[in-house]
Protein backbone atom coordinates (compact mmCIF):
# COMPACT_ATOMS: atom_id res chain seq x y z
CA UNK A 1 0.00 0.00 0.00
CA UNK A 2 1.01 3.60 -0.57
CA UNK A 3 0.74 5.59 2.65
CA UNK A 4 2.15 8.85 1.25
CA UNK A 5 -1.14 10.77 1.43
CA UNK A 6 -1.75 9.69 5.03
CA UNK A 7 1.82 10.58 6.04
CA UNK A 8 1.46 13.95 4.31
CA UNK A 9 -1.63 14.68 6.42
CA UNK A 10 0.27 13.77 9.59
CA UNK A 11 3.13 16.05 8.50
CA UNK A 12 0.72 18.94 7.89
CA UNK A 13 -0.87 18.33 11.27
CA UNK A 14 2.52 18.35 12.99
CA UNK A 15 3.56 21.71 11.60
CA UNK A 16 0.15 23.35 11.95
CA UNK A 17 -0.14 22.30 15.60
CA UNK A 18 3.37 23.58 16.33
CA UNK A 19 2.56 26.92 14.75
CA UNK A 20 -0.79 27.30 16.50
CA UNK A 21 0.68 26.36 19.89
CA UNK A 22 3.45 28.90 19.53
CA UNK A 23 0.98 31.65 18.61
CA UNK A 24 -1.48 30.62 21.33
CA UNK A 25 1.19 30.79 23.98
CA UNK A 26 2.12 34.30 22.95
CA UNK A 27 -1.52 35.43 22.95
CA UNK A 28 -2.19 33.93 26.38
CA UNK A 29 0.92 35.00 28.26
CA UNK A 30 2.05 37.99 26.26
CA UNK A 31 5.40 36.31 25.66
CA UNK A 32 6.70 33.17 24.00
CA UNK A 33 9.29 30.59 24.98
CA UNK A 34 12.62 31.28 23.38
CA UNK A 35 13.26 29.60 20.06
CA UNK A 36 10.85 26.76 19.33
CA UNK A 37 10.28 25.66 22.93
CA UNK A 38 6.78 27.16 22.97
CA UNK A 39 5.65 24.73 20.29
CA UNK A 40 7.33 21.78 21.98
CA UNK A 41 5.85 22.37 25.43
CA UNK A 42 2.33 22.28 24.00
CA UNK A 43 2.57 18.59 23.13
CA UNK A 44 0.21 16.66 20.85
CA UNK A 45 2.03 17.66 17.65
CA UNK A 46 2.72 14.01 16.73
CA UNK A 47 -0.87 12.89 17.26
CA UNK A 48 -1.37 12.67 13.51
CA UNK A 49 1.12 9.79 13.33
CA UNK A 50 -0.34 8.09 16.39
CA UNK A 51 -3.84 8.30 14.93
CA UNK A 52 -2.63 7.03 11.56
CA UNK A 53 -1.04 3.89 12.99
CA UNK A 54 -4.03 3.29 15.25
CA UNK A 55 -6.25 3.50 12.15
CA UNK A 56 -4.07 1.07 10.20
CA UNK A 57 -4.13 -1.41 13.08
CA UNK A 58 -7.90 -1.15 13.26
CA UNK A 59 -8.20 -1.73 9.51
CA UNK A 60 -5.95 -4.79 9.95
CA UNK A 61 -8.63 -6.34 12.15
CA UNK A 62 -7.70 -5.39 15.70
CA UNK A 63 -10.50 -4.19 17.94
CA UNK A 64 -10.48 -0.62 19.19
CA UNK A 65 -10.15 -1.95 22.73
CA UNK A 66 -6.77 -3.45 21.79
CA UNK A 67 -5.29 -0.14 20.56
CA UNK A 68 -4.28 2.23 23.36
CA UNK A 69 -3.32 5.85 22.75
CA UNK A 70 -4.20 7.36 26.13
CA UNK A 71 -3.59 4.73 28.82
CA UNK A 72 -0.17 3.54 27.69
CA UNK A 73 1.71 2.82 30.93
CA UNK A 74 3.80 -0.36 30.98
CA UNK A 75 6.09 -1.74 33.68
CA UNK A 76 9.84 -1.55 33.25
CA UNK A 77 12.79 -3.38 34.75
CA UNK A 78 15.11 -0.52 35.66
CA UNK A 79 12.19 1.74 36.64
CA UNK A 80 8.67 1.10 37.80
CA UNK A 81 6.78 2.28 34.69
CA UNK A 82 7.12 4.02 31.33
CA UNK A 83 4.39 5.80 29.35
CA UNK A 84 4.65 4.87 25.68
CA UNK A 85 2.89 6.73 22.85
CA UNK A 86 1.02 3.74 21.43
CA UNK A 87 0.47 0.35 23.06
CA UNK A 88 -1.32 -2.63 21.52
CA UNK A 89 -2.67 -5.53 23.57
CA UNK A 90 -4.77 -8.55 22.61
CA UNK A 91 -6.44 -10.18 25.59
CA UNK A 92 -3.59 -10.47 28.11
CA UNK A 93 -0.84 -10.33 25.49
CA UNK A 94 1.37 -7.32 24.83
CA UNK A 95 1.49 -7.04 21.06
CA UNK A 96 3.38 -3.81 20.33
CA UNK A 97 4.75 -0.58 21.76
CA UNK A 98 5.74 2.49 19.76
CA UNK A 99 7.48 5.76 20.58
CA UNK A 100 7.17 8.87 18.38
CA UNK A 101 9.76 11.65 18.51
CA UNK A 102 10.49 14.87 16.67
CA UNK A 103 13.30 17.40 16.71
CA UNK A 104 13.06 20.95 15.45
CA UNK A 105 16.15 23.07 16.11
CA UNK A 106 18.57 22.62 19.03
CA UNK A 107 20.19 19.74 17.17
CA UNK A 108 23.41 19.70 19.15
CA UNK A 109 21.62 19.83 22.50
CA UNK A 110 18.98 17.22 21.81
CA UNK A 111 20.51 14.57 19.56
CA UNK A 112 22.27 12.70 22.37
CA UNK A 113 19.17 12.96 24.55
CA UNK A 114 17.06 11.29 21.85
CA UNK A 115 19.64 8.54 21.42
CA UNK A 116 19.85 7.85 25.14
CA UNK A 117 16.06 7.82 25.51
CA UNK A 118 15.56 5.36 22.68
CA UNK A 119 18.29 3.02 23.90
CA UNK A 120 17.07 3.18 27.49
CA UNK A 121 13.42 2.60 26.65
CA UNK A 122 14.17 -0.49 24.58
CA UNK A 123 16.61 -1.94 27.10
CA UNK A 124 14.14 -1.37 29.93
CA UNK A 125 11.17 -3.00 28.21
CA UNK A 126 13.06 -5.91 26.66
CA UNK A 127 14.69 -6.72 29.99
CA UNK A 128 11.29 -6.67 31.68
CA UNK A 129 10.08 -9.04 28.95
CA UNK A 130 13.07 -11.35 29.47
CA UNK A 131 12.29 -11.47 33.18
CA UNK A 132 8.74 -12.63 32.46
CA UNK A 133 6.86 -9.43 33.27
CA UNK A 134 4.57 -9.70 30.24
CA UNK A 135 3.78 -13.43 30.40
CA UNK A 136 2.21 -15.10 28.47
CA UNK A 137 3.15 -12.64 25.72
CA UNK A 138 5.65 -13.48 23.04
CA UNK A 139 8.26 -10.79 22.40
CA UNK A 140 6.39 -7.53 21.72
CA UNK A 141 7.02 -5.54 18.56
CA UNK A 142 8.95 -2.33 19.31
CA UNK A 143 8.91 0.67 17.01
CA UNK A 144 10.55 4.12 17.01
CA UNK A 145 9.58 6.95 14.66
CA UNK A 146 11.64 10.14 14.30
CA UNK A 147 10.64 13.29 12.42
CA UNK A 148 13.59 15.67 12.00
CA UNK A 149 13.48 19.26 10.80
CA UNK A 150 15.11 19.53 7.38
CA UNK A 151 17.27 22.63 7.70
CA UNK A 152 20.82 23.79 6.90
CA UNK A 153 21.80 23.15 10.51
CA UNK A 154 20.51 19.57 10.51
CA UNK A 155 22.07 18.66 7.17
CA UNK A 156 25.46 20.42 7.50
CA UNK A 157 28.55 18.39 8.54
CA UNK A 158 29.35 18.51 12.25
CA UNK A 159 32.80 18.20 13.74
CA UNK A 160 33.43 15.67 16.50
CA UNK A 161 35.76 15.89 19.47
CA UNK A 162 38.39 13.15 19.70
CA UNK A 163 40.63 14.04 22.65
CA UNK A 164 41.67 10.45 23.46
CA UNK A 165 40.28 8.00 20.87
CA UNK A 166 39.02 8.34 17.33
CA UNK A 167 35.31 8.00 16.70
CA UNK A 168 34.03 5.50 14.16
CA UNK A 169 34.80 6.87 10.68
CA UNK A 170 31.14 7.00 9.63
CA UNK A 171 30.55 9.73 12.25
CA UNK A 172 33.30 12.04 11.02
CA UNK A 173 32.04 15.19 9.29
CA UNK A 174 28.50 13.85 9.16
CA UNK A 175 25.34 15.87 9.74
CA UNK A 176 22.80 15.31 12.48
CA UNK A 177 20.47 14.01 9.79
CA UNK A 178 22.99 11.35 8.80
CA UNK A 179 23.61 10.50 12.44
CA UNK A 180 19.89 9.92 12.97
CA UNK A 181 19.80 7.73 9.87
CA UNK A 182 22.72 5.64 11.15
CA UNK A 183 21.12 5.44 14.57
CA UNK A 184 17.80 4.20 13.19
CA UNK A 185 19.56 1.57 11.09
CA UNK A 186 21.54 0.30 14.06
CA UNK A 187 18.57 0.16 16.39
CA UNK A 188 17.06 -2.44 14.07
CA UNK A 189 20.26 -4.31 13.24
CA UNK A 190 21.11 -4.63 16.91
CA UNK A 191 17.55 -5.92 17.47
CA UNK A 192 16.71 -3.20 19.95
CA UNK A 193 13.66 -2.26 17.86
CA UNK A 194 11.79 -4.30 15.29
CA UNK A 195 11.45 -1.33 12.94
CA UNK A 196 12.30 2.35 12.87
CA UNK A 197 11.08 5.20 10.69
CA UNK A 198 13.07 8.33 9.84
CA UNK A 199 11.35 11.28 8.15
CA UNK A 200 12.49 14.82 7.40
CA UNK A 201 10.48 17.95 6.74
CA UNK A 202 10.58 21.72 7.23
CA UNK A 203 7.80 24.06 8.24
CA UNK A 204 7.33 25.90 4.95
CA UNK A 205 7.00 22.73 2.86
CA UNK A 206 5.58 20.63 5.69
CA UNK A 207 2.48 22.82 5.96
CA UNK A 208 1.77 21.60 2.42
CA UNK A 209 2.41 17.99 3.44
CA UNK A 210 5.88 17.67 1.92
CA UNK A 211 8.46 15.41 3.53
CA UNK A 212 11.37 13.16 2.61
CA UNK A 213 12.54 9.68 3.51
CA UNK A 214 16.36 9.77 3.32
CA UNK A 215 16.67 5.99 3.52
CA UNK A 216 14.02 3.71 1.94
CA UNK A 217 14.86 1.06 4.52
CA UNK A 218 13.58 3.49 7.16
CA UNK A 219 10.51 4.66 5.25
CA UNK A 220 7.02 4.75 6.70
CA UNK A 221 5.74 1.99 4.41
CA UNK A 222 8.36 -0.46 5.70
CA UNK A 223 7.61 0.58 9.28
CA UNK A 224 3.82 0.26 8.97
CA UNK A 225 3.97 -2.98 7.01
CA UNK A 226 6.17 -4.61 9.64
CA UNK A 227 3.82 -3.57 12.45
CA UNK A 228 0.64 -4.63 10.66
CA UNK A 229 2.09 -7.99 9.62
CA UNK A 230 3.10 -8.68 13.21
CA UNK A 231 -0.30 -7.66 14.53
CA UNK A 232 -2.20 -9.85 12.06
CA UNK A 233 0.02 -12.89 12.66
CA UNK A 234 -0.12 -12.50 16.43
CA UNK A 235 -3.91 -12.02 16.50
CA UNK A 236 -4.46 -15.12 14.33
CA UNK A 237 -2.21 -17.16 16.58
CA UNK A 238 -4.39 -16.29 19.55
CA UNK A 239 -7.68 -17.20 17.85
Amino acid sequence: MDYSDEVARAIRYFWSVRASQHEKQGATTGMKDSGTRGAVTGGKHLDGFISLLAKLLSEAGLSDSAIHTHTTTLPGYFRATKDWDLVVTVDDHLLATIEFKAQVGSFGNNFNNRVEEALGNSTDLLTAYREGKFKPSQKPWLGWLMLLEDSPKSTAPVRVKEPYFEVFPEFKNTSYAKRYELFCERLVRERLYDSTCFLMSNEAAGLQGDYSEPNPELGFKVFATSLIAHAIAYAKMLE
